[in-house]
């Protein structure tokens, strides 16, 4: 039998030198040219990127190519109809004759009116006073027509050419366009405008425009709203709400931090990272809004992300380095086995945060695809910060680290004690009672987790509008009014261009195909140029000035009234049933309703390649950190658990609307942007996997020095949870922090992102994880040969 001898003792190291054979990281040997140019970095980052703020877009939700895009494209250009960037409600205290009809109305509103068509970015506009239409200053404005005397209603040699309303959809010849935009009451009007450009030129249009055409003018008292102008609020909104999340985050997370930490020195440093993190982000997401659009969103989430990584991979690097220090290594030396075991974990951890969020890159949609740069940008940065520039400040600190430890007295213990807690901790006993009986905890923890996760087989999908905004804003107003008092009012209607039709001499053929469209489920009524039509009939003819309105040499288009509101779910839903009709030439179907469905579709075709992306790249990084493909398995399955459970949960609460005072009050839908679930997913399951990594490499490490499964389960567990469940609990703050958002996207983010931290640090790792790995076994350490080799032990990771 072979014997075994002691190795021979060596001599002390220095502050700089490691056993024979283990090289001096980079980042200890070149400690202060390493923090020099991480000061440099930071600096020429927050230069970069001091005015990203001003170049993010509020919009980047519907993908581009997308037919709605295309067919308000063609509305606008063919029909100079489609639907409006700029609503303007006028209301006034009088009712009836003495309300919108009296002539100082309408001379305030002829004040307003030439305000806004002298802006040069605003190309037309329509109002109940001027329902022809009027043009921009560009356009000319010397064909300015005069109203008559009762309904508004142009008159002079130009009113039967005039454009009609924008999407004629829901007003009777008898009537005429002006009575959609007169509220029930007759005490509010409106006036619509289209602006001029793109996204962000559109925005600056209506930036620019509304204070001049808003407030009190006569009678009239005057709010803005539409797409254009709930875009400028939202950025106005997410740009207060990430200066209010910092006020509310930073003194809860700086006591936290000194709590886990210690020593007021030790939580400066995840401070530290973080803020390399967050300013090397910013600076990428300026450099990329020179040649892409990205979302305002982005910059929120982002830097949220930033200090949430940075604190818990600092932790869980400081915690190792201090654990080697305690015994007895140098400082150096615990450097160097502290990046060769946690710095590991940490660049696997990062590696799944990343995979996730690069998923985000696979989808169209301009906002995800930005969550996606940042998300990646944030973890590439926030890994570099913990296992470059941490280590180098380490090492410049010494036993500085350990300096003004506010907690000292309850801190201090001896060796002896530090030895026994670490083998009989509070997490540690949990594990030992769990594993005792399994089933009898993870059967109970799977039914809650299942029971949490209920709702969300009744999710449905929209697309968030102007009530993602706060009730009191002058966007979300507007579009409460006109949901309310303007049930006719074309600013919903769907449009339907037909380019290439010419409406007097395929009349027949147009007019099969307004009845098809009117037989739809949910169609409430069509007009076009060969009349109106419901439920499959012709019930009106056309009027002297529809076939101008709805026909053009160009081509013909229909606007078509849907039952419901138009970012309702069973909207997008008739849309796609109006698809499907056979039309006699190729038909573009644009409003908002289509544009929920093109973008709820474009996710649908993405979805399973992004799933199926991330859950084959966390496969393959937990299995290359552990060498277990058992482990790698029950990673992914619990993580899905856990984040279904979450679904169901913000299903509860933003969609059903429940228990709305623990979240701050907001507008409940009866429905989820479609967009929340695959950002929460993303964020959420890298999030997951980066604990679970964590939790996972201190087991195997164990069970390799070893330890039986139950012996290396438990410490494994009790050596890590204390470090994952305080740093899940950091990351809920600041989530918690950024829920505070007058966004309900935001606001839903932060909830669910807290709330999957939370349940996932605690209820499944604390609870779920131990009681699963006993009932597998032996099973949890298989691995094939294929796996086994040079290497498994892990490696030095950096020299």
């Amino acid at each position: 039998m072979p014997t075994t001898t002691e190795p021979t003792p060596k001599p002390p190291l220095s502050g700089d030198r490691v056993a024979v054979g283990s090289p001096v990281p980079f980042a200890v040997r070149h400690r202060r040219l390493v923090s020099v140019l991480a000061l440099v970095l930071m600096a020429l980052s927050g230069l970069v990127g001091r005015d990203v703020a001003d170049r993010l877009s509020s919009g980047g939700i519907v993908p581009p190519g997308a037919e709605s895009l295309r067919a308000e494209e063609i509305l606008r250009r063919d029909f100079r109809a489609g639907r409006p960037d700029l609503v303007l409600l006028a209301r006034t205290e009088a009712p009836g004759r003495r309300g919108v009809d009296a002539p100082a109305a309408v001379t305030a509103a002829r004040l307003v009116e030439r305000r806004l068509a002298a802006d040069p970015g605003v190309a037309r506009i329509q109002s109940y006073w001027t329902p022809g239409g009027t043009p921009g200053r560009e356009a000319g404005r010397e064909n300015s027509r005069q109203p008559g005397p009762a309904t508004g209603r142009e008159t002079g040699p130009e009113a039967d050419a005039a454009t009609g309303p924008v999407t004629g959809p829901t007003t009777s010849p008898t009537t005429g366009p002006a009575a959609a935009l007169r509220a029930r009451d007759g005490r509010g009007a409106l006036v619509l405008a289209w602006l001029r450009g793109g996204d962000r030129e559109r925005g600056r249009t209506a930036e620019r425009v509304v204070p001049e055409v808003t407030g009190r003018f006569g009678p009239l008292e005057v709010t803005a709203g539409g797409e254009a102008a709930t875009r400028v609020e939202v950025a106005r909104q997410a740009s207060r709400d990430a200066r209010v999340s910092e006020l509310v985050a930073l003194p809860v997370t700086a006591t936290l931090l000194l709590l886990v930490f210690g020593s007021l020195v030790a939580a400066a440093l995840p401070v530290l990272v973080g803020v390399f993190a967050a300013l090397g982000t910013t600076a990428l997401l300026r450099r990329l809004t020179d040649v892409t659009e990205i979302s305002v969103y982005a910059l929120n989430i982002g830097t949220a992300l930033a200090f949430a990584l940075a604190i818990d991979y600092s932790l869980f690097l400081v915690s190792r380095y201090r654990e080697e220090r305690a015994n007895g290594a140098v400082t150096a030396q615990a450097l160097h086995t502290a990046l060769r075991t946690a710095g590991r974990a940490v660049a696997f951890s990062a590696a799944t945060v990343a995979c996730s969020m690069a998923a985000l890159l696979v989808f169209p949609h301009p906002l995800l695809r930005s969550l996606g740069y940042a998300g990646v940008a944030v973890t590439v940065m926030a890994a570099v910060g913990s296992l470059v520039v941490l280590p180098a400040v380490l090492a410049l600190l010494g036993d500085r680290l350990e300096r003004l430890d506010v907690f000292a007295r309850w801190r201090r213990r001896s060796p002896a004690d530090r030895a026994t807690a670490a083998a009989t901790g509070g997490w540690g006993r949990i594990a030992l009672a769990v594993m005792r009986r399994p089933l009898a905890t993870g059967i109970p923890v799977t039914c809650l987790l299942v029971l949490l996760a209920v709702p969300f087989t009744d999710v449905r999908f929209a697309m968030s509008d102007d009530r993602v905004l706060p009730a009191g804003t002058a966007a979300g107003g507007v579009g409460a009014a006109l949901r309310q008092d303007f049930p006719d009012s074309p600013v919903g209607a769907t449009g339907i261009a037909l380019p290439g039709l010419d409406a007097r001499s395929r009349a027949v053929e147009l007019d099969r195909y307004a009845r098809r469209v009117s037989a739809v489920d949910g169609v409430a009524r069509v007009d076009t140029a060969t009349g109106t039509y419901r439920q499959g009939r012709l019930v009106a003819r056309p009027s002297s000035s529809s076939s101008g309105r709805f026909g053009s040499p160009r081509g013909a288009y229909l606007s078509v009234a849907t039952v419901g509101e138009p970012g309702d779910p069973a909207t997008a839903d008739r849309v796609e049933a109006i698809r499907d009709v056979p039309a006699p030439t190729r038909a573009w179907v644009g409003g908002f309703g289509a544009k929920v469905a093109d973008v709820r579709g474009a996710i649908g075709e993405r979805l399973g390649l992004a799933l199926t992306l991330v859950g084959a790249s966390m496969f393959a990084l937990v299995l290359g950190l552990t060498r277990r493909p058992v482990l790698a398995v029950k990673a992914l399955v619990l993580n899905t658990l856990s984040l279904c459970a979450t679904f169901g949960a913000l299903v509860f609460l933003f969609q059903q609307g429940h228990l709305r005072w623990l979240v701050g009050d907001f507008v409940a839908t009866g429905s989820l942007d479609v967009q929340l679930p695959v950002v929460t997913f993303c964020v959420a399951f890298g999030l997951s996997m980066d604990y679970e990594c964590m939790l996972l490499s201190r087991m195997v490490e164990e069970h390799r020095a070893g330890a039986d499964t139950v012996t290396a389960v438990a410490r494994g567990l009790d050596r890590t949870a204390r470090l994952f469940t305080w740093s899940a609990l950091i990351l809920a703050v600041v989530m918690v922090a950024l829920a505070t958002s007058g966004l309900v996207f935001l606001k839903a983010v932060g909830v669910g992102l807290a709330l999957a931290a939370i349940l996932d640090a605690t209820v499944v790792r604390g609870l779920l994880v131990p009681a699963v790995m006993r009932l597998a076994g032996r099973a949890n350490w298989w691995s094939p040969s294929w796996l086994r080799g040079k290497g498994a032990q892990g490696g030095p990771l950096v020299r």
